[in-house]
């Protein structure tokens, strides 16, 4: 799988990249990750690639055209004008514009896009993007959350790890993508004790030693008895669900 990010700061992406699952990945071909410069595709000396907004206000704009062009060249195709349809032409390939107005990325989302063969990711910055860029170019667009950061690039990040922990052979253990917080088998294999729940988080963990400062690992997880320990992790992830995510808890129905 490939992933490019279209960013005025590459040199961001250099600690990243670097690091556990995603740099293993790399190393085994499982993914290859190419990061685009976008000051590459201005045309003046100060290799400017933002304005500020028609109609006033505060901050600049990233302009359209340095993105387009950067995105038709990691595509080998211009994706047209006005009269044409834009977007990548390949379902394939999804181009993510990183943006704080949009969509909310979820575990769904890594699941999907894990099924592409491509993910182009443009990250914003500044006050925000040409809005032609989320219209005729990107597939979609996608926020990490309710919050504010300030660019795209950490976002894109996030996301790319994400995807790659979903891909077949990125894990050591295939089922660690599996039994955890919002997969798939996470409400199935909840029982009854889920009812009404639309996703849950991992059941809480405890490793040695069994008593630390005078706290105490629940005995079922010790006792050996299998079926109990399934039980009980069952019912805490629930617990720990309406706890801490209480908005993933739907009404009984």
């Amino acid at each position: 799988m490939r992933f490019d990010l279209v960013t005025i700061f590459p040199e961001f992406f250099a600690g990243p990249l670097q690091h556990g699952i995603v740099r293993r990945a790399q190393e085994t071909g499982l993914i290859s990750v190419n990061v685009q410069d976008l000051r590459e595709f201005t045309k003046d000396r100060h290799r400017t690639v933002d304005d500020r907004p028609f109609g006033g206000g505060e901050g600049m704009v990233l302009k359209p055209e340095p993105l387009f062009q950067a995105v038709e060249k990691l595509l080998g195709h211009s994706v047209g004008d006005a009269g044409s349809s834009g977007g990548s032409g390949d379902p394939e390939t999804a181009i993510v514009l990183m943006s704080a107005a949009g969509k909310l990325f979820r575990q769904e989302t890594a699941r999907r896009y894990a099924k592409l063969s491509r993910v182009i990711f443009i990250c914003g910055r500044y006050e925000g993007v040409d809005e032609r860029v989320a219209e005729h170019l990107a597939t979609e667009e996608v926020s990490v959350g309710d919050f504010v950061l300030s660019g795209g690039e950490l976002p894109a990040v996030m996301i790319l790890d994400a995807v790659t922990r979903l891909l077949p052979g990125a894990l050591g253990n295939e089922d660690s993508s599996v039994n955890e917080s919002f997969s798939e088998m996470s409400v199935a294999e909840a029982g009854p004790a889920a009812d009404g729940v639309k996703a849950l988080l991992d059941f809480p963990h405890y490793t040695r030693p069994a008593e630390f400062r005078g706290w105490s690992v629940p005995e079922v997880l010790i006792g050996g008895n299998h079926a109990e320990v399934a039980k009980w992790r069952r019912a805490a992830a629930v617990e720990k669900t309406r706890k801490n995510r209480p908005e993933l808890i739907g009404q009984a129905k």
